[in-house]
């Protein structure tokens, strides 16, 4: 066996290339080649090994010039190159390295195939990944994974469910892989409820095939059923875990935070510290752990959560930060939120957006606007969610020029084009400062679908300002788009209370009876000595409860002295004053109120945050008692923060 050289013309004398090195030129690389004895008029080249060096060192361009020179790449040859149009981005590249592929005859290599649906997935070219598809004729279980992960990452969700099922028709056994991809698949739809049943479909094949045991595939079932708001089948599913780990713990917690259960995510994390010692909580944990300890508005609690993260030595990571700045913000301690942020070294746009949101719900319009100037003054440009949150800003604080201003300015100076969240804040500006009409026609202007988001805007502004004909118009819309939310019937009722309207009242009440929704029942929670309690509106199960409600009946009736009328329009049934009054004396907040003044020391601040808005008559209730029991009071409903204090709320009564 004996060597010679391949080159290109003229360049013999001149050439710095060797057979071992691949440096960059204009000109192709030169490969060695080794004569096979049995058959010296057919060559076998190792310009595979060049090629290969080449996309190993980033120089794709050259590696695609050699590539023309060898008449026999290798599988492996092709692997790494779709590999390297990937890490570089290069769709054009990803074609070329496909035609040459397919000249040579790798077209149905599964594997290969396999390799290029994954390329094309990250290159953002779906049509393609599914050309590579129909076209591979032998298709392997890898193969339709590969598919599976590309059509649900774009978003494909119920088209990846109806190749599972074509898959299944033709006898083809599901893997761990597969399972994880369609169960991802239910939830990257946007018709959720209706993909419900086909992860309840998939969690049964799971069982039927024994695959339940796989901690990561239990995880992913208890996310897909945290999307669908599914707590209690995600809870079942953790509970009947063998094993779990660090995700499944944090998963599980994170399904309490996402759907209105904060007070059971930090039962679970307590459980998860005590009783796990290999499990040590993560930065994804802790972050779900802070924003039910904001959720609560309990700062105690969220104190020792960051005293946690500093032992173990999380501050340094960026999400964990913005959350613990969040957490503060929601506490009602904002100083301390301010403090967190400017002690960070480093900042990102999600750190910007946690400040600018935690002044927003408190209210300051103006501070949060000019954190958002300084974000940008720092070389930050703004996201989609910063937006979001400055916008959201002004509508607590009733800046309407400067809203409408910011809202301009997206398109204009930052490239960002509104979406339905954005289009939802500027009605939701316009309509709290009682200009629904001009909210109204920023709905009918709207370059996109209006959601049931910038619907529900409106109708909570009708609400505020007791607007039926455009509450019905906009819960017509709701009752279409969102027809199992309760709260859009509940608001519609209250408008209609408000004006009298009784056979309309009952009207909707039907309509909810109907379709078997009820309405979400107000709770609110209070820490006190670093334990958290809950209060619902029809309490019996506390032992203070008589205590509680002999309290508020003697301070309603010394207020009553003091000119406060209570306001009942909340209350939607038909019913005498005096039934009305006792209905409304019994609100959760009123309830968590009154255990404050019980159960804590004179001058100590009571925090209490609750699920819904906080109604009329529980703001003036709390604005008489501040200034009765000279106490502060710090309530953070659905809505923003309220902080009463001498008989005046932080809000100026606009929230």
């Amino acid at each position: 066996m004996w060597a010679l050289q391949f080159h290109t013309p003229h360049t013999l004398r001149s050439s710095s290339y060797s057979v071992c090195t691949a440096r960059t030129s204009s000109k192709p690389p030169i490969c060695s080649l080794t004569l096979n004895p049995s058959n010296p008029t057919k060559p076998e080249t190792n310009c595979n090994h060049l090629i290969q060096s080449l996309c190993k060192q980033g120089s794709l361009k050259q590696a695609l010039e050699v590539l023309s020179h060898e008449p026999n790449p290798t599988q492996h040859t092709y692997e790494v190159l779709i590999l390297s149009c990937s890490r570089q981005s290069s769709l054009s590249d990803g074609l070329d390295v496909h035609r040459h592929l397919v000249d040579a005859g790798f077209d149905q290599d599964p594997f290969l195939a396999t390799k290029l649906i994954n390329m094309y997935s990250e290159l953002d070219a779906i049509d393609n990944a599914r050309k590579v598809f129909d076209e591979t004729r032998k298709r392997t279980i890898y193969v339709w994974n590969a598919l599976f992960r590309a059509l649900t990452l774009a978003g494909h969700g119920q088209e990846v469910l109806d190749l599972y099922r074509r898959m299944n028709q033709i006898g083809i056994p599901s893997d761990r892989f597969t399972y994880t991809y369609v169960l991802k698949a239910c939830v990257t739809s946007e018709s959720l409820i209706s993909l419900l049943h086909s992860g309840k479909e998939v969690h049964a094949h799971i069982l039927r095939h024994g695959y339940e045991s796989l901690v990561h595939i239990t995880t992913t079932l208890v996310d897909m059923y945290a999307r669908f708001g599914s707590v209690s089948y995600a809870s079942y599913v953790f509970n009947e875990m063998p094993v779990r780990n660090v995700v499944s713990w944090s998963a599980m917690i994170a399904c309490y935070v996402k759907n209105g259960r904060a007070f059971e995510a930090l039962e679970l994390f307590r459980e998860m510290i005590l009783e796990t010692q290999d499990s040590i909580p993560n930065s994804v944990t802790m972050v779900s752990v802070l924003q039910a300890c904001a959720a609560l508005a309990a700062l105690e609690q969220g104190k020792l959560i960051h005293g946690y993260i500093l032992r173990r030595g999380l501050d340094s990571i960026l999400p964990v930060i913005s959350a613990l700045v969040t957490m503060y913000a929601r506490c009602g301690k904002l100083e301390l939120g301010q403090r967190v942020f400017d002690q960070m070294e480093k900042r990102d746009v999600v750190s910007w957006n946690s400040l600018i949101s935690s002044y927003g719900i408190h209210g300051c319009g103006k501070r949060a606007m000019k954190i958002f100037e300084e974000m940008i003054n720092h070389g930050v440009s703004p996201s989609h969610v910063s937006f979001v949150s400055v916008l959201g800003a002004c509508s607590h604080a009733g800046l309407v020029e400067e809203g409408k201003m910011l809202f301009e300015s997206m398109v204009k100076q930052h490239r960002i084009y509104p979406s339905v969240e954005h289009y939802a804040c500027m009605v939701d500006i316009l309509g709290r400062a009682n200009q629904l009409d001009a909210a109204a026609k920023i709905i009918e202007e709207m370059r996109i679908e209006p959601g049931p988001e910038v619907w529900g805007s409106l109708l909570g502004s009708c609400r505020i300002h007791c607007n039926v004909e455009l509450a019905e118009r906009a819960s017509r819309r709701l009752f279409e788009l969102e027809p199992m939310n309760a709260g859009n019937y509940v608001l519609l009722a209250d408008i209609y209370a408000e004006a009298g309207k009784w056979d309309e009242v009952k009207r909707v009440k039907k309509l909810l009876e109907a379709r078997g929704l009820q309405k979400i029942p107000g709770r609110s929670w209070i820490e006190v000595k670093r334990h958290v309690y809950t209060f619902a509106s029809v309490d019996e199960f506390n032992p203070q409860i008589e205590q509680l409600h002999a309290l508020l009946v003697k301070l309603s009736t010394e207020m009553k002295e003091q000119g406060y009328v209570p306001q009942t329009k909340a209350v939607l049934y038909d019913l005498d004053v005096e039934e009305k009054e006792r209905i409304v004396l019994g609100h959760s907040e009123k309830l968590a109120v009154a255990f404050g003044l019980i159960n804590t020391s004179k001058g100590e601040t009571i925090r209490i945050s609750k699920n819904l808005r906080l109604c009329e008559d529980c703001h003036s209730v709390t604005k008489f008692i501040s200034k009765f029991t000279d106490r502060e009071i710090l309530v953070r409903d659905v809505n923003r923060f309220h902080h009463f204090k001498d008989g005046i709320c932080s809000c100026g009564d606009y929230w």
